[in-house]
Parts: structure tokens; C-alpha cells; sequence
């Protein structure tokens, strides 16, 4: 007598695929140098959850060809619930490299561990912001949420991807582009304003270190930019927690297409 009913351990290793690749991919979840037990427990435990609500053996037995294909479609369905946060936050790095590059502080740029890259320290600052006001609104719950609905739109066991995956991941690289610029644009139009003012006064006062003073000022006008927009990063990043939301739900209908 089996333990459990036909294509039950194959169902369950494709909802273990799916879910793996989500939280290995998401930055908040899967990244990080410390312990990675508590990641392993996590997959296990959000799969079994997820399976016990309404997982369902398969219907048939793959072919060992054909399973490695359900596998690599269920991975490729965690990456692109996954690639929806990674794109929220490249709007973020993209605002602080370029604030981070006008201000000079690109020359001091720390190496993040979880990415192995030299990052600006303004980069830095606007993550922890973003990732505290993320745990603040439950959006780790809204992406284990469309998770449990991925299942209910893609299910396993069928071989079917619709080409609008693409074009969705498209869309969302570009829509991250846009909002990084139009979030650094306040600080770095400011920048600007510094720096065609020290090119004036390089071309009144001969005598004057461009290099020297441009640099200070900039620093300066940048430190005192970010204080004075201090208060409008919670609407943009509450715009961007909504971008997030609507990013989901509009990948959820990519898969369910």
C-alpha cells in the first residue's frame, strides 16, 4: 500500500520549485550572508501550507524529460512573481546612483554583501527605508499571497507559458526606469542648479578651484536636498508599495492568460 495517493510527491516537488525560486530571488526573503537554514525552513513550510490548501496530485505520471520541464516552468513562474520586487527596487538604486554620482559619493561606495557590488551610500539609505516601510505594510504577506494565487492562475502540472511573460517583464523593466528617474528628480535637478552655478562663478572669478569647491558644494547641496525632501519619500515610496501591489496583480494576469 502507498503512503500517498499517485503523483502526490510529484505534485508536491513542482509547488517546492515554484516556491524556492520565489524566495531564493526575492531580495528580502532570499538574500542575506547569515544562517540560511531559516530560508530552508521557510520554502518547506510556505510549500506544505500552500499544497495542504489546495494542492492536488497529478493527474498523470510525467516522463523524466517531461518533469524537468514542469520543473523549469515552475521556476521560471517564481522568478517572475520574484522579478516584480527586484524591479521596484531598481527604481530605488537607479534614484540613488544617480544621486549618489552627482553628490561624489560614488567614490565611497560600500560593497553589499547580499549583492557582492559596490553600492552608493545613498542607495543603502533608501533601501533600509523601502524594506522598513515594506515589513510596516505587509508586503511580504502580499507576495506570498500572489504566490497562493499563482497556483490557482498557472497550475502545475501543465506545460503551458503564455508569451505575454515577456512582454510583461518589459513593461515592468521600463515602468522601474521611469519612477527611478521621476523619484531622484527633485534632488538632482537641484544638483544641477549647483553645478551650473559653480560654472558661473568659475568663469567670473578665474582664480577660483572648480574642482575643489564644485565638489564641496555639491556635496553640500545634496545632503541639504535630501533633509529638505526628507518628507515626501513615504508618498513616493507609498507610490511605489502601490506599484508593487499592481505589479503583482498584473503578472498574476500574464500567468492566468
Amino acid at each position: 500500500m502507498e503512503a500517498f495517493p499517485p503523483g502526490t510527491l510529484e505534485a508536491f516537488s513542482l509547488y517546492l520549485a515554484r516556491t524556492s525560486a520565489l524566495v531564493i530571488a526575492t531580495p528580502l526573503l532570499g538574500s542575506g550572508t547569515g544562517f540560511t537554514g531559516y530560508r530552508v525552513g521557510l520554502i518547506v513550510s510556505v510549500t506544505f501550507l500552500l499544497y495542504a490548501a489546495g494542492g492536488a496530485p497529478l493527474g498523470h505520471s510525467p516522463e523524466p524529460v517531461e518533469y524537468a520541464c514542469l520543473v523549469l516552468r515552475e521556476i521560471m513562474i517564481g522568478l517572475f512573481l520574484a522579478f516584480v520586487l527586484q524591479m521596484v527596487l531598481v527604481s530605488l538604486r537607479l534614484a540613488g546612483e544617480m544621486i549618489g554620482q552627482e553628490m561624489g559619493f560614488n567614490m565611497a561606495s560600500l560593497v553589499d554583501p547580499t549583492t557582492g557590488v559596490n553600492t552608493p551610500v545613498v542607495t543603502l539609505v533608501y533601501e533600509a527605508f523601502f524594506f522598513l516601510g515594506f515589513l510596516a505594510v505587509n508586503g511580504h504577506h502580499v507576495l506570498l499571497k500572489s504566490l497562493e494565487h499563482s497556483f490557482a492562475r498557472a497550475p502545475v502540472g501543465a506545460l503551458a507559458i503564455t508569451n505575454d511573460v515577456a512582454w510583461g517583464a518589459q513593461a515592468l523593466f521600463a515602468q522601474a526606469f521611469g519612477a527611478g528617474i521621476a523619484f531622484a528628480a527633485p534632488v538632482l535637478l537641484l544638483l544641477f542648479m549647483a553645478s551650473l552655478l559653480v560654472s558661473l562663478l568659475a568663469r567670473m572669478v578665474p582664480q577660483l578651484n572648480v574642482m575643489d569647491v564644485g565638489f564641496s558644494a555639491r556635496i553640500v547641496v545634496g545632503l541639504v536636498a535630501l533633509f529638505v525632501f526628507a518628507p515626501f519619500l513615504a508618498p513616493a515610496l507609498e507610490g511605489l508599495y502601490d506599484r508593487f501591489a499592481s505589479g503583482l496583480d498584473g503578472a498574476l494576469d500574464v500567468l492566468g492568460a
